[in-house]
């Protein structure tokens, strides 16, 4: 069965023979996916009220664990975003009541901000959705097969990383 990448490369394959089309299979799809399945996942968190960067910053303070606080460096260092993109996250969540932002204990220069009771709660329950619903895309694949891709995918993630010089 030819798929929308299959279909490009052998136009590809026309148009400029001996061109070696490869990493179009996988990067190609990879990039594919994603344009295919982001409207979903922006959907799923706006029913939650959220934008896809604001529950990455919930979703970040709360993988941190208890007292589920971090500072504005370590959150857009962990989510490779501008100071400035960020404030105005957090601003938003703030306002939202999600998140606090308050002079850090241990430097009253800094700040830490901090997980609400409700923006724990809020970052669970769109975690369990957004994980329930790309569950049901990998549902194509056998259990086998979603370990070998896993596996593969996490091969060439780390490659990439470390050319780039990044692995957060």
């Amino acid at each position: 069965m030819k798929d929308h990448v299959d279909r490009l490369r052998e136009q590809w394959a026309r148009e400029i023979p001996g061109l070696d089309t490869e990493p179009m299979a996988i990067l190609g799809r990879a990039l594919r996916l994603t344009l295919l399945l982001r409207n979903g996942i922006e959907q799923d968190f706006a029913e939650f009220g959220l934008d896809r960067g604001e529950f990455d910053v919930i979703a970040t303070l709360r993988r941190a664990g208890p007292p589920y606080c971090l500072t504005p460096t370590d959150l857009y260092s962990t989510l490779m975003i501008s100071s400035g993109g960020l404030t105005h996250r957090l601003g938003r969540l703030e306002k939202a009541g999600l998140i606090r932002r308050e002079p850090s204990p241990q430097d009253g220069r800094s700040v830490q901000v901090t997980l609400t009771d409700a923006g724990i709660g809020l970052a669970e329950e769109a975690f369990r959705q957004d994980m329930a619903s790309e569950a049901k895309h990998l549902a194509h694949l056998t259990p086998k097969e979603r370990k070998a891709l896993a596996g593969l995918l996490r091969k060439l993630l780390s490659g990439v990383e470390g050319e780039a010089g990044r692995t957060r």
